[in-house]
């Protein structure tokens, strides 16, 4: 019994070890996160999140095992094991006590049987001396009577030294039959039902090792199930759109390339009255810069400029800025709407107080009421602060779609070309164009991978904040430094400088003072 509970023991053991590996590995794979806004939305992630709740909750039940057994088995077993100890301790007791009893009869018999042999022998003696006196001639008839009167004594004790032995004698006989046919086979009669016992009860812990585990098996079954359904729950297509909602940048695309005719001086000089397509010069653009202008905006296909994280989300891609605003402007308003309900309790209770002056002191909810009104002051004035800067993200990406959808309904020659910045548009709909052309193609990847021929100046700038552009793909400034304009704003809120050394980077629109040079080379002339 005690080698089973041992090994009962080991067993618990080893549960509550694999529950708390189990346990430690939920917990290294849950996703960390403080707040709902990062909490998985993906299938996928959702699903590994429930496997994980289900492999958390089958951790449990191995505990379950564990404690089940350490109470209907190693509990038992150890409390019934403590009571057969007591029980065979008491058993073996009263055989010892029976023998010790058995021994003290017989040593009384062999005390009584010795005393009757040596009686009989003094018996003998006195028998001898008085035979001898007796037939001496030259004895004394005094000391033939004092023999005779110790025979006579020695005889009498004799015959009660026979009758003591001789009830001593059946005593032992009687204590011995006793003692080897009732006494001693009661005891192993208990001690036989009490291996019994033990072995019976062997028997029900051997069970309740199995049932600790047998009960817990349709609740194992159930997480392994909802570890299935949650493998079924996954939808790629769900997870695709919520990637496509959620890194949507809002950029616009570029437009597409017009026509340069070059051929307009060749028809001048043959003839000037030759009707010809003036060369629009405002409409030249240089395609390395609109090129590499969408290269710091392939996100995925190239390097993403991360800006400083400023106040007015200006940092982020026009959809992701817009969507950061919202939120932003709809926790304000939460904490508004805390801050007006706390102030409606307080001006409630004031006026209890000033109708009930023994329940408060008005004037105590005052400093805690004028708290409350600047809070909501302050809330109020960051409400309008970012609604403004929501306003003007709403009004871009819509001038740009109104600017969009003209220019593709009254372009003459529509070529198709895909987007440099990916299909990052307003409506996540809308349809992809055609393949670009093959020179178009061939400038963009040129430009992508190669990027030799430095960009053309077409201004200067004068940094008015300094910038630490510690984010790849941005330029540091210092305050007043002077920098070369290489790239307009295109609406996003970053300009694309370079210094005298070359190092070329973005820079925050809103951090410098532009100063655009129409005659330099490269420069994008308007009419």
């Amino acid at each position: 019994m005690e080698k089973y509970a041992k090994f009962v023991k080991e067993r618990i053991e080893i549960e509550q070890n694999y529950a708390k590996q189990l346990r430690n590995l939920v917990k290294k794979y849950c996703p960390k996160r403080s707040s709902k806004d990062e909490e998985p939305r993906f299938t996928s992630c959702i699903a590994f999140f429930n496997i994980l709740n289900e492999l958390n909750d089958y951790a449990g039940q191995r505990e379950v095992v564990a404690e089940e057994m350490g109470h209907r088995v190693y509990g038992e077993l150890m409390r019934y094991s403590h009571d057969l100890k007591t029980e065979r301790k008491m058993h073996l007791q009263e055989g010892r006590k029976a023998q010790q009893y058995l021994d003290m009869c017989w040593k009384q018999m062999d005390n009584s049987k010795k005393k009757f042999e040596r009686e009989c022998r003094e018996a003998e003696k006195a028998q001898q001396s008085y035979e001898r006196l007796d037939n001496d001639t030259n004895a004394t008839k005094a000391d033939v009577e004092k023999a005779k009167q110790q025979l006579n004594l020695r005889t009498h004790m004799a015959d009660e030294n026979k009758n003591e032995y001789a009830a001593q004698l059946q005593n032992f006989n009687g204590e011995q039959h006793k003692h080897y046919y009732i006494v001693i086979p009661q005891i192993y009669k208990q001690l036989q039902e009490m291996d019994e016992r033990r072995t019976i009860k062997l028997s029900e812990c051997y069970r309740g090792f199995a049932d600790s585990e047998r009960k817990v098996i349709p609740i194992i079954s159930k997480c392994l199930e909802g570890m299935i359904l949650a493998a079924k729950s996954v939808d790629e297509h769900r997870d695709s759109q919520l990637v496509i909602d959620c890194f949507k940048s809002g950029f616009e695309p570029p437009g597409d390339f017009p026509f340069e005719d070059y051929s307009q001086n060749i028809y001048r000089t043959i003839s000037d009255g030759t009707i010809s397509t003036p060369k629009q010069e405002g409409m030249r653009i240089d395609s390395k810069t609109t090129v590499g202008k969408s290269k710091g905006k392939l996100w995925l296909f190239g390097k993403k400029p991360k800006g400083p994280a400023l106040e007015d989300f200006s940092h982020l891609p026009p959809e992701q800025r817009r969507k950061k605003l919202q939120q932003r402007i709809d926790e304000l308003n939460r904490e508004l709407q805390k801050e007006t309900d706390q102030k409606d309790a307080l001006i409630k209770m004031k006026d209890v107080y000033e109708k009930n002056p023994q329940m408060g002191d008005p004037s105590s909810l005052q400093p805690k009421l004028a708290e409350t009104m600047s809070n909501m002051d302050r809330l109020r004035m960051e409400i309008h602060k970012n609604e403004a800067w929501l306003s003007e993200v709403e009004g871009k990406v819509a001038a740009r779609s109104d600017r969009r959808h003209s220019s593709d309904i009254n372009h003459l020659v529509t070529q198709g070309r895909e987007s440099p910045e990916g299909s990052y548009t307003d409506d996540a709909n809308q349809e992809v164009r055609g393949p670009p052309q093959q020179h178009a193609h061939t400038n963009e990847f040129d430009d992508e991978f190669e990027d030799d021929d430095p960009l053309p100046a077409i201004g200067h700038c004068k940094a008015i904040y300094p910038f630490d552009g510690h984010n790849e793909g941005t330029l540091a400034m210092k305050e007043g430094e002077i920098l070369y304009i290489i790239e307009e704003d295109k609406g996003d809120g970053w300009t694309r400088a370079r210094r005298q050394n070359g190092e070329e980077g973005y820079v925050p629109t809103s951090y410098i003072d532009v100063t655009l040079e129409k005659n330099s080379k490269g420069a994008v002339t308007y009419i």
